[in-house]
């Protein structure tokens, strides 16, 4: 038995016309003989009635006074509606299809309420169900608990969900459709030299992911990579075959990643910089652990011996300031940051990278608030007014570079 997994996300399950084109698509994949597990995210966005934002407007969003136990109860519907509304088009189509919670597909989690992780996956039930169906809709974004309740996986769940799947049940690959046909080297929507990348390897695209590229959920990327099956990113509304996330060895052609010295640009907007004055390892050591208590989140941590510097999303600013001053802390903030990532596995070892990103930005004029750097990653904070020169200096200098290296 054959079997590939392919997720659908909020915009391509929206209306009448976008689940017609995932249909094309699964229709297509019945004819080549495989079995499919489709995965599928709640219906639309914020707006559209079913949309997971919506339904958390109706308890007041932030404000609600629901526990996330029964906020887990809500969230979870949303991909329960679009499962049934999925299906319930497949058996128009006179498809043999059924429909799963992720519960009945064996999901299970480990309870943490609203950001639940995946802990098992019994695929035994819909295994047997393959075997007198062609294709199994299953609900993404959610699993079940310990003690038998719903727990949801956080943003990005469904992708989570699908790569869980394909894993447990060996298939042959994962597609994620979304609105965009693949990874590309940049954001589109602000670089318009931006162009999609046909292959890339499992380390590069997490690492995309995580710096900000939003076509797909680092978390799945690691797990279908940990069993190394193919991933694609591709458009629902397009035929293309999109961008082929594998391992690095498997990367091939003229476009190897050997070669290959960035891969592209990302970025994450919205953020404040903080610089805490400290006079010793202990006050530094004391704050941090004040700031982890209260489970704040830093990013682009840099430590030095009289001051801590590091970036905190924008909304968790005056949370973070307050315990510091709480604490007898100074801090110095700069509002409206944000942070660009050039990411490749070819940065590894290659002098001239810092060289080449100074320079770059330097020619229009703009400053470098912070830097750190990895073996494959280097960060730089601007301020958010110099984002898009900045993303598009560096596709310049990179990216464009490695497309004339292509020709």
């Amino acid at each position: 038995m054959k079997i590939i997994v392919q997720k659908f996300g909020g915009t391509s399950v929206q209306n009448e016309e976008s689940r017609q084109l995932a249909f094309n698509h699964l229709q297509n994949s019945i004819d080549q003989g495989y079995k499919v597990v489709v995965v599928v995210s709640a219906i639309g966005r914020l707006g559209d009635p079913y949309a997971t934002d919506t339904l958390l407007e109706l308890i007041g969003a932030k404000e609600t006074r629901l526990s996330l136990r029964e906020q887990d109860m809500l969230l979870s519907v949303g991909e329960t509606i679009s499962t049934a509304v999925f299906t319930n088009m497949l058996l128009e189509a006179d498809i043999k299809a059924t429909a799963f919670s992720g519960a009945q597909a064996g999901i299970r989690t480990s309870g943490e309420y609203t950001a639940g992780k995946i802990s098992e996956v019994d695929v035994t039930r819909l295994r047997e169900t393959l075997e007198t169906v062609d294709i199994v809709v299953v609900a993404g974004f959610q699993g079940s608990a310990p003690n038998g309740d719903v727990t949801t996986l956080g943003r990005g769940g469904s992708d989570t969900s699908a790569a869980a799947l394909g894993v447990a049940l060996a298939a042959e690959r994962i597609d994620i459709f979304t609105d965009v046909d693949g990874m590309y080297t940049a954001d589109p929507r602000i670089v318009k030299n931006a162009r999609s990348l046909p292959t890339v390897s499992y380390n590069e695209v997490s690492n995309m992911a995580y710096q900000g590229a939003k076509v797909i959920h680092p978390r799945a990327v690691e797990i279908a990579m940990q069993a190394k099956i193919p991933l694609r990113i591709r458009s629902t509304y397009l035929k293309g075959e999109g961008t082929l996330v594998t391992s690095q060895t498997e990367v091939s052609g003229r476009f190897d990643v050997k070669e290959r010295l960035v891969t592209g640009i990302a970025h994450v907007t919205n953020l404040t910089q903080l610089r805490v004055k400290t006079d010793s390892v202990h006050t530094q050591q004391k704050a941090f652990a004040i700031l982890a208590e209260a489970s704040i989140s830093l990013d682009f941590i840099n430590i030095s011996t009289n001051e801590i510097v590091f970036t905190v999303p924008e909304r968790k600013r005056e949370h973070v300031l307050t315990l510091l001053k709480e604490a007898s802390y100074v801090a110095e903030t700069t509002e409206n940051c944000a942070k660009v990532s050039i990411v490749g596995a070819g940065i590894a070892g290659v002098p001239g990278v810092t060289a080449k990103i100074v320079s770059a930005l330097s020619a229009k004029n703009i400053t470098i608030l912070q830097s750190a750097d990895s073996h494959t990653t280097v960060w730089i904070l601007v301020e958010e007014t110099d984002l898009i020169a900045a993303v598009n200096a560096l596709h310049d200098e990179f990216c464009i570079e490695n497309e004339l290296e292509e020709e």
